[in-house]
């Protein structure tokens, strides 16, 4: 394999002391091992042809082999900094010294670089030629240009305001891409940029908006519960990808377009009408471009359906385009969310052709339901015709590591303005998942659509909206007992239960961010716990905080178990930690259609003294897929800051309560039983601040405590509803 007398000619070199400086290599290394690949014929001529008494005029090359060349380039791929114990392993098995192979490798890198560098000039040069012939065809379009009243030459000032945006806003991002291209081109070799959760401090946002705010990129609640990076950690698109994501938008918007409108054969409606199925087969035929096809071991999930919702086109899809907001109105939906760049913010002022890189997390207020992730570009698009419409698509054929779970196709809405700040909204769900891991009596519920599927989002966004609506009304009846009339006092009241619903929400599921331990067993109704450290949060008490949850299914209709643990009088008998106190409604907000959409203030009079002055502030909010009843008990100081029109923010909270869902019983013809005719998923989560020292630890003996006391209530509101159901 090796010629033998290879280093013949050199035994000074391996005779030389061991204490030769590694300043001095680089000597030896222009002298002695300068290293050329097979393809180069650049042999000097030997010693042995040569006058001995002739100094030799250029030092011989040693040519490596073809098998050595193949070995090295084998070993750069997977690793172009080898270490010194790498270097030796690697020279024993080619038969070359560590330095040869030092040389090799710090010469292949400085190749490569130049190569690089190389072509990021090329493709620069290339467009810097793009755009001055575009310059001089937009100089000879302007000389040429004739007003189109009289005929004569036209000035640049008669050129339509449309036009000369446009041409702005088009060097404007021929720029952001030069610029771009030379930092790529600086930083060669170094690895990729690796993006940490943000902060997620809460600030002051007026409801006006409908949302809070929480953190400047990252959306809801990223390390409330202590979890790593948002999604792992996630590497920005390259330059070479972002062609790629357009086209593939592009694509996806007028997939979404085309499923949001098509009826038959697209779309099967069940025997009943109550839903329609979407043909596999059909959908391959009609949209075969795209992210590929699906996946081994994933199911396929699709859904739409259609609403008129209370809130202005514009306003709908600056929710949508902002992150923060987004995560906010769908916090019962989207655990965790980031937009990771922003590769288009739009023209004209507005988000028509805005395109962003985001990841999100999607939830079931449930730990016994699984979390989706997703990495996926959404991308804006204002139509001719006046709608609006987003749309998200996966990218994660653009992102190393393993095999994903879960697919994003083509998914979105619609969004048409309607008079009077109406508008109609057409939402598309299309997935592809493995729901392996879901429990048992969660699966007819994902089955059935209305876990993650379009109703769910659409209900939701439904139900926000209403909310919003009240939030901002000012003509409010000051007839009724409790009705809170004050603008700044409802307005107050309301940001501070949106704060407590999102809390409990970002709490409840299975998240990445946090672990939950399972107590004892492994049944469906088994207590799970997780902790977490509070400290330097105005908005909750500083401390260890135990947060508690189980899941069990009861055959009792949703609605019933709502307004049982929805009303004042019934509280009682499940509430343990009132001692079995009276339960009185001081003040209300009524924010939606269905009376038992409200935030309400509660006083508890309880025999214990000590306990006279406890409040509880509850909100309880329902849709035609979920329904929760989420409180918290409050400061009665504090509350009547929030009632005269404080700020809420630095209200402590610990939301406790319930997320109550239908068990998607489905009808022999496919279609969804009502969710008030069949049996409830009920899932109970308290938080209870254990230590109120930051720095103590958690006893077994709060674990215990905290295990007992959920394990009594889940007991009474069993024994209750299944006496009412009677």
């Amino acid at each position: 394999m090796f010629q033998p007398n290879m280093f013949d000619s050199h035994h000074h070199l391996l005779d030389m002391p061991h204490k030769t400086p590694e300043s001095e290599m680089g000597k030896i290394r222009d002298e002695e091992f300068e290293s050329k690949s097979g393809t180069e014929n650049m042999d000097a001529p030997s010693g042995d042809d040569q006058d001995p008494n002739q100094r030799p005029k250029k030092k011989r090359y040693h040519r490596h082999t073809q098998h050595q060349i193949q070995e090295m380039e084998a070993f750069f791929k997977e690793c172009p900094h080898p270490d010194d114990k790498q270097r030796k392993e690697l020279s024993r098995e080619l038969g070359l010294e560590p330095l040869q192979v030092k040389f090799w490798f710090q010469n292949k890198r400085t190749q490569m670089k130049a190569q690089h560098e190389r072509h990021e000039n090329s493709n620069l040069r290339a467009e810097n030629e793009k755009l001055r012939a575009e310059n001089i065809r937009y100089k000879e379009a302007l000389s040429n240009a004739t007003c189109p009243h009289c005929g004569g030459p036209a000035s640049i000032g008669e050129m339509s305001f449309d036009e000369q945006h446009l041409r702005i806003e088009n060097a404007r991002l021929r720029d952001e891409i030069d610029r771009i291209s030379g930092i790529a081109a600086k930083y060669v070799g170094k690895p990729m940029v690796s993006y940490p959760h943000l902060s997620t401090h809460t600030s002051s946002r007026s409801l006006d908006l409908g949302v809070g705010n929480f953190g400047a990129q990252s959306g809801i609640v990223g390390d409330m519960y202590g979890g790593g990076d948002l999604l792992r950690s996630v590497s920005l698109p390259t330059e070479a990808d972002k062609p790629m994501i357009v086209e593939l938008a592009v694509a996806a918007m007028e997939e979404l377009i085309r499923m949001a409108q098509a009826g038959e054969p697209l779309w099967i409606p069940t025997s009943d009408n109550s839903t329609e199925i979407l043909s596999e087969d059909e959908y391959l035929r009609t949209f075969p471009r795209g992210i590929g096809p699906k996946p081994l071991g994933l199911k396929s999930e699709a859904s739409r359906e259609t609403a008129v919702v209370i809130m202005n086109h514009i306003s709908l899809v600056e929710i949508l385009m902002d992150v923060n907001q987004w995560s906010s109105v769908f916090s019962g939906i989207v655990s965790r969310a980031m937009t990771l760049e922003v590769l288009s913010t739009g023209v004209a002022g507005n988000y028509n052709g805005a395109l962003q890189v985001m990841t999100a997390e999607f939830q079931v207020p449930s730990p016994l339901v699984p979390t989706r992730e997703n990495y996926f570009v959404r991308y804006c698009k204002h139509h001719p015709d006046g709608t609006w419409a987003v749309v998200d698509v996966s990218l994660d054929n653009l992102r190393s590591g393993p095999i994903t779970r879960n697919r994003r196709r083509p998914s979105g809405c619609l969004i048409q303005e309607l008079p009077n700040g109406y508008s109609k909204v057409i939402w598309v769900e299309h997935v592809e998942v493995d729901d392996r891991a879901v429990h048992n009596i969660y699966r007819p519920l994902v089955n059935s659509g209305l876990a993650f599927g379009a109703k769910r989002w659409v209900a939701t966004l439904d139900r926000q909206c209403e909310r919003l609506a009240s939030a901002m009304a000012s003509n409010i009846p000051a007839g009724d007992v409790g009705v809170i009339t004050s603008p700044e006092g409802r307005k107050s009241m309301l940001k501070l239960a949106e704060r407590m619903v999102m809390s409990f929400c970002a709490g409840v599921g299975a998240s990445t961010t946090h672990t939950w331990t399972t107590l004892s067993g492994s049944g469906a109704d088994d207590v799970r716990v997780m902790t977490r450290k509070s400290m330097d949060d105005p908005g909750r008490p500083p401390g260890i905080v135990l947060s508690a949850a189980t899941s069990f299914w009861i055959p009792v209709p949703p609605k019933r178990v709502f307004d049982f643990l929805r009303a004042e009088n019934s509280r009682s008998e499940w509430d343990i930690l009132s001692n079995g106190g009276l339960v009185q409604e001081m003040a209300h907000i009524a924010n939606g259609r269905d009376p038992g959409n409200c935030v309400s203030l509660l006083r508890v009079n309880s025999a214990n003294s000590s306990q006279s002055n406890m409040l509880i502030l509850q909100e309880s909010c329902t849709d035609p897929t979920g329904s929760y009843v989420i409180y918290a008990p409050v400061d009665i100081v504090a509350m009547n800051v929030v009632l005269s029109g404080g700020d809420p923010d630095y209200v402590a909270l610990l939301p406790s309560g319930f997320a109550i869902l239908p068990d998607g019983a489905v009808l022999h013809g496919g279609g969804i039983l009502d969710v008030g005719s069949g049996g409830s998923l009920l899932t109970v989560a308290f938080q209870i601040l254990v230590d109120s020292a930051p720095t103590a630890k958690l006893s077994l003996g709060s674990v215990a405590t905290v295990n007992s006391l959920i394990k009594c209530t889940v007991e009474r509101i069993k024994a209750a509803v299944s006496c009412e159901n009677t």
